[in-house]
């Protein structure tokens, strides 16, 4: 099994921490989100304690909310030691209906609304990552008005390629989040910024990109923004405290993707930043990084029923199931792999070579195409793995299909924690 929280049970299905994929689906219905809290705590534990190890006890991972954000998994990140990051007032509003503090939040954004930044000030936030300098006149302008004096990280662009995603390579120069170095844009950022009477310039923030498994686009980076904050420290008396470097380390989505070693990564990188340090003559009081689909994506698997089989000879074999793109766009968008077992089949040979299509009335609706499950009959219960990240996320009602619901399991036992959507909760905003 991909993960250790994966099992076939004596009846020969599989079992989620324990639970049998079909009484879940049983109970719960059809698609169905489960996340292991367990595992989420553990990936939560991992990143704080190799982060004050290698990074000092200033420093911390934040939980990126776009990743999954509920009212559910704020309580879990905080009781784990993490901050968060959040990029919409949507997200804000979530994470505080959750009792999470505001002056633990880092607000993001590539285009934050006047009405964006005032919530955000408003609420409380502890760090502004401002993008631009249209941003940065807005904000010291809502700040002046309220009285405040507002931290803020400037993103930067470090111009890196991290050999990643074409749609998650954010770390480019020709970007659309951030000032770039290389151009010499930063410096008038950075400029800017210190001319705002209502701005605290605490530091930069840069990412860059996602699902990344080696430590190298890390360790280049964290060696840029040092020798920039040497420079800017000489030329403009700033001296920079917090380095936010942005997204964790990749996932397996299928067997093919390694094991990642997250404490000897992030010790890597804590190595390249005390050289540089060293080297530049600079020091910072806090680092922090920003993992969300590596504490959440594989601690999520997703459960179908499945509707048919259909057979076009000399062609392909389709299964289909009862969710698709609306619950899990990833294949759509990206062409996300992914690994699929017949959940009530699973000690039957994966042996049936098919494509699964999801129910929406769209060619593109696939969730995965020319993969090797055990044959399905219908009403067999599918499931998806490494889906507890930008599944439950970016999940819409496309061909008016309802968001499904979603369980945590926790020591063995299930619960309910997001109800699945009514046809009624589609239309309650319609007049």
């Amino acid at each position: 099994m991909l993960y250790n929280d994966l099992s076939v049970n004596g009846k020969g299905h599989l079992a989620i921490c324990g639970c049998d994929a079909e009484d879940l689906a049983a109970e719960f219905g059809t698609p169905l989100y489960v996340l292991d809290e367990d595992m989420i705590r553990e990936k939560c534990r991992t990143y704080v304690d190799a982060m004050h190890e290698y990074f000092g006890p200033a420093s911390a991972p934040l939980f990126a909310s776009k990743s999954l954000c509920f009212k559910g998994i704020y309580p879990v990140v905080e009781s784990e030691g993490m901050c968060v990051d959040v990029v919409s007032p949507g997200e804000i509003f979530t994470a505080l209906a959750a009792g999470f503090p505001a002056e633990k939040m880092f607000f993001h954004g590539t285009n934050k609304t006047d009405e964006d930044i005032a919530y955000g000030v408003d609420s409380g936030i502890g760090y502004f990552v401002v993008d631009n300098q249209n941003e940065l006149a807005v904000l010291d302008r809502t700040a002046a008005d309220r009285g405040i004096r507002q931290k803020v990280l400037l993103r930067l662009t470090c111009g890196l390629d991290p050999h990643t995603l074409e749609a998650i390579n954010t770390g480019r120069v020709d970007s659309q989040f951030g000032v770039p170095i290389d151009t010499g844009q930063a410096d008038d950022f950075v400029q800017a910024a210190l001319a705002c009477e209502n701005i605290e310039v605490a530091g930069f923030h840069s990412h860059v990109g996602s699902q990344i498994f080696e430590s190298d686009s890390f360790n280049r980076q964290v060696e840029i923004l040092t020798e920039y904050a040497a420079k800017v420290k000489e030329a403009y008396g700033l001296a920079v405290k917090v380095l936010n470097i942005g997204g964790g380390f990749g996932v397996r989505y299928t067997e093919k993707d390694p094991v990642i070693d997250i404490p000897a990564r992030i010790k890597e990188v804590s190595e390249h930043l005390n050289a540089a340090c060293e080297k530049h003559g600079v020091s910072f009081e806090a680092i922090f990084m920003e993992p969300g689909r590596s504490i959440v994506a594989d601690a999520g698997t997703t459960l179908y029923r499945t509707g048919g089989v259909k057979e076009i000879k000399g062609y392909r074999n389709y299964v289909t199931v009862d969710g698709g793109m609306t619950d899990n766009p990833r294949f759509a968008l990206y062409k996300s792999e992914y690994t699929v077992l017949n959940a009530s089949r699973a000690d039957a040979p994966a042996d049936y070579e098919c494509t699964v299509a999801g129910r929406c009335c769209e060619s593109g609706d696939r969730i995965a195409e020319n993969i090797s499950i055990a044959k399905p009959e219908r009403g067999d219960v599918i499931a998806v793995l490494t889906t507890g990240a930008y599944n439950y996320a970016m999940a819409s009602n496309y061909n008016r299909v309802p968001k499904p619901a979603m369980i945590m399991i926790k020591e063995g036992t299930p619960r309910l924690v997001i109800r699945r959507e009514s046809y009624a909760d589609m239309m309650k905003n319609e007049l």
